[in-house]
């Protein structure tokens, strides 16, 4: 029998800094009424300037390690879903692989938009399947409000900074992720996109002044593309699970917007109680939105063992994707021992120094070969 991929750890980290929809009507012509009435939104989290993508993302990564109970040299492979890396290359994940001391793990950067985590779930669940890895570290991370016109209502008023991480790990038990199903409409891609900053427009002066490098979005057809897709995706992921909507026990969407959320609750005649939404307090973290979803929704105690559970998300791309999957994993009972906690400290800053380490010998060795010749 092939192995399944069950969720075995899980973990989030959002900034400090909170941004209230007073705060921005301070800074644009808006109001907290006009935000909450179109989106759901009442804040959102701000990196501050000294976090990345993948400073929030190791922060995840470290609780979700923690909640798995397993030494960072155990991860196989990182998957980060980002469209806020911290450079074009090296990739983020990489930059997570170091940093973690994850010395046995392949890593790879997925850039899907919004729907990024989900389409990383599937990639990582199919390898897992085929046995070719047995832990899989998965995190959605995003610092937008780097890319975020901060003089654009339309647009300022909707998107967050913050990191989610899930692991999943091969063995034969039943359960796991159960189904996936992703799918792409490039033809919409203008409708989400940052127009400069890659190879066919690079960073100028006139790129530059002209803002290309915010992100830009028309709202409306993003808007009838989401309530179309969500619920169709969430369909066909159930039909290859050979389940029905009545099976569900929650569904965790990409936190868009709340009016995007209830309109697909309506369309897949699901009460309200099994729709997980936090979009009130985080905004649009794009690809970090299922995944912090998921853990507020584990914390929050909607989630116990052998439930089912659909994972959703549309976005740039345009991008979409959906995970079927029964909850197999018992959920915590006690806090971190402090043993434990000084443990993954020990390891983290060992894998700084180890870091450190190889960085100054290839330093050296470059040295040396340059005075040879």
């Amino acid at each position: 029998m092939s192995p399944q991929a069950h969720v075995t750890g899980w973990g989030k980290y959002v900034p400090q800094r909170v941004l209230t929809n007073n705060d921005l009507a301070q800074m644009v012509e808006t109001s907290d009424e006009w935000i909450t009435t179109r989106t759901g939104i009442a804040e959102r989290r701000i990196a501050a300037d000294d976090e990345s993508t993948s400073s929030m993302a190791i922060k995840a990564a470290q609780k979700a390690l923690s909640v798995a109970n397993l030494n960072p040299t155990q991860i196989d492979l990182i998957i980060v879903a980002t469209a806020t890396p911290d450079h074009a290359f090296p990739s983020t994940a990489c930059l997570v692989q170091d940093a973690l001391g994850a010395t046995h793990a392949a890593a790879f950067d997925l850039s899907a938009g919004c729907s990024g985590f989900v389409y990383g779930l599937s990639v990582a669940a199919g390898l897992i399947e085929a046995g070719q890895y047995e832990n899989v570290l998965i995190i959605g991370a995003e610092t937008l409000s780097r890319i975020t016109d901060w003089d654009d209502r339309a647009t300022c008023v909707l998107f967050g900074d913050g990191a989610g991480a899930v692991i999943l790990h091969g063995n034969a038990a039943e359960g796991g992720v159960l189904s996936g199903t992703l799918g792409a409409d490039g033809s919409g891609g203008e409708l989400l996109c940052v127009p400069a900053g890659g190879c066919k427009r690079p960073p100028s002066h006139e790129t530059v002044a002209e803002g290309m490098h915010y992100l830009t979005m028309k709202g409306r057809e993003v808007f009838r593309f989401a309530v179309r897709i969500m619920p169709s995706a969430t369909r066909k992921v159930l039909e290859m699970a050979d389940l029905t909507i009545e099976d569900i026990d929650l569904i965790v969407p990409h936190q868009a917007n709340q009016r995007i959320i209830a309109s697909s609750a309506r369309s897949l005649n699901l009460t309200p109680e099994r729709v997980y939404s936090n979009v009130a307090r985080y905004g649009n973290t794009s690809a970090a939105s299922v995944p912090i979803a998921l853990c507020e929704a584990v914390d929050e105690g909607y989630v116990h063992q052998g439930d089912v559970l659909v994972l959703v998300g549309f976005g740039a791309g345009l991008t979409w994707a959906a995970t079927a999957l029964q909850w197999s994993a018992p959920l915590p009972t006690d806090p971190q021992s402090r043993t434990k906690a000084v443990w993954y400290k020990v390891l983290y800053r060992y894998a700084k120094v180890r870091s450190w380490i190889r960085s100054l010998v290839r330093k050296i060795a470059a040295q040396f070969t340059k005075f040879r010749q």
